[in-house]
């Protein structure tokens, strides 16, 4: 499914697809979706490191090589929650990622949805801000994040998506799992039911990333 190397020739006419995520366990669970879905052309799960910084130092890396440099980005991976009732496992697709530079729009939102509701049947799918920090958020701060309107925070999506930007026009999407929310605050991925719960569900996204993929590839009425 990875390729590090340049698209073939025959691909060359179809954009390539990269995510992003910030941790190894991530990454597992994202290249466990293996093939399913089809994808339309050349795809790699990168994983960048933890934090704004690290995310867009590892975005600009990846795009920097040959023949990736047009590619559609979806930052991914796991995120906290804000909004009550929001539970581990619960799916989040960004209308918007916010950062310290301001708020950037994504693409093909409802497509997204509509994809994931198939990918994955059951599980509550939320739309809304997705807003950046530099740090793990809790308690008082992640009230007053809710507050401004966010429904969910994650220290990487904004950076890898403003750096994406930054490289060139390209279709941008950020799709999270909730890996912890208000009345279900995790101490540590992968020691509670919650975390292994978001697993299962991060595993499972990646034929919906090839739908939006395929999709957005599509001519133009």
């Amino acid at each position: 499914m990875e390729r590090d190397r340049p698209p073939e020739e025959s691909e060359a006419a179809v954009p390539p697809l990269l995510v992003a995520c910030a941790l190894g366990i991530e990454r597992f669970a994202l290249r466990g979706g293996g093939e399913r879905g089809g994808a339309p052309g050349p795809i790699r799960v990168v994983r960048t490191g933890m934090g704004p910084a690290h995310a867009a130092r590892g975005v600009e890396r990846a795009l920097a090589r040959e023949g990736w440099g047009g590619a559609a980005v979806i930052a991914s991976g796991f995120c906290a929650g804000l909004a009550p009732g929001m539970h581990p496992g619960d799916l989040v697709v960004a209308e918007e990622t916010r950062g310290p530079d301001g708020a950037l729009a994504c693409d093909g939102t409802d497509l997204l949805v509509k994809a994931l509701a198939r990918a994955v049947p059951g599980r509550t799918v939320h739309t809304g801000p997705l807003t950046g920090s530099d740090h793990v958020v809790r308690g008082p701060e992640r009230a007053a994040l809710a507050a401004g309107g966010a429904i969910a925070v994650d220290m990487e999506s904004a950076a890898t998506l403003r750096t994406a930007r930054a490289a060139g026009p390209r279709p941008l999407a950020a799709v999270r799992v909730v890996v912890d929310a208000p009345e279900h605050e995790l101490v540590r991925i992968g020691t509670v039911r919650g975390g292994i719960s978001a697993f299962r569900v991060l595993r499972a996204v990646l034929p919906a990333f090839f739908e939006w993929h395929r999709s957005l590839l599509l001519p133009r009425r």
